[in-house]
């Protein structure tokens, strides 16, 4: 798979599983308190949203890979492609952890549109790190060019369907317009 070896698939998984074993410490639930798994959850605006396996915001996790597999190789050229990801995956593991404390939940609430968010499931936390996982891997394979179309494309795909998508995301985590939150909401 790519080059990369035991030792860093290993790292990859104890990671991953580290991740889900702290989540579940900060009392985050295992799965949607719904009681059920769906494989795609689809609206944005509900309780269940980044609950489930997948959802809108999956494909911002796709393009983190992209953009990790870019600055990985920019600052670890050199390093064999299993480091490269490893550190994609800590940053990104590090990210979900971040992403669940209050902190930055309330910090959702706040500043968007996502009132009923309460953060991530662990199922939901690991799969968002499997879609990075598959953006990093995909960036390794494709053209530059395929990749950035391929983002480019995600990021509008996701703000025509639901007025959010990763750069919105991070304008309104980091600097909130309320423009931006006005019309998100009028969708």
């Amino acid at each position: 798979m790519l080059g990369i070896d035991r030792k860093w698939a290993l790292s990859a998984v104890i990671l991953l599983a580290a991740t889900a074993a702290i989540l579940l410490w900060m009392g985050r639930l295992p799965i949607c308190e719904c009681g059920s798994v769906k494989l795609w959850h689809g609206n944005p605006s509900s309780a269940e949203n980044s609950q489930h396996l997948s959802d809108w915001y999956s494909f911002s996790h796709v393009i983190h890979g992209f953009l990790f597999y870019g600055l990985f190789w920019l600052v670890g050229r050199r390093w064999p492609i299993g480091l490269r990801l490893a550190a994609a995956l800590l940053v990104e593991c590090g990210w979900e952890i971040l992403e669940n404390t209050d902190l930055i939940i309330d910090r959702y609430r706040e500043t968007t549109i996502s009132l009923d968010y309460y953060g991530d499931s662990v199922i939901n936390s690991v799969f968002d790190i499997l879609f990075m996982v598959a953006g990093f891997l995909a960036a390794a394979r494709l053209p530059i060019v395929m990749t950035i179309v391929l983002a480019l494309a995600f990021e509008l795909f996701t703000g025509w369907m639901i007025r959010d998508n990763l750069a919105l995301n991070v304008l309104m985590l980091l600097w909130p317009l309320e423009a931006v939150r006005e019309w998100q909401g009028a969708g």
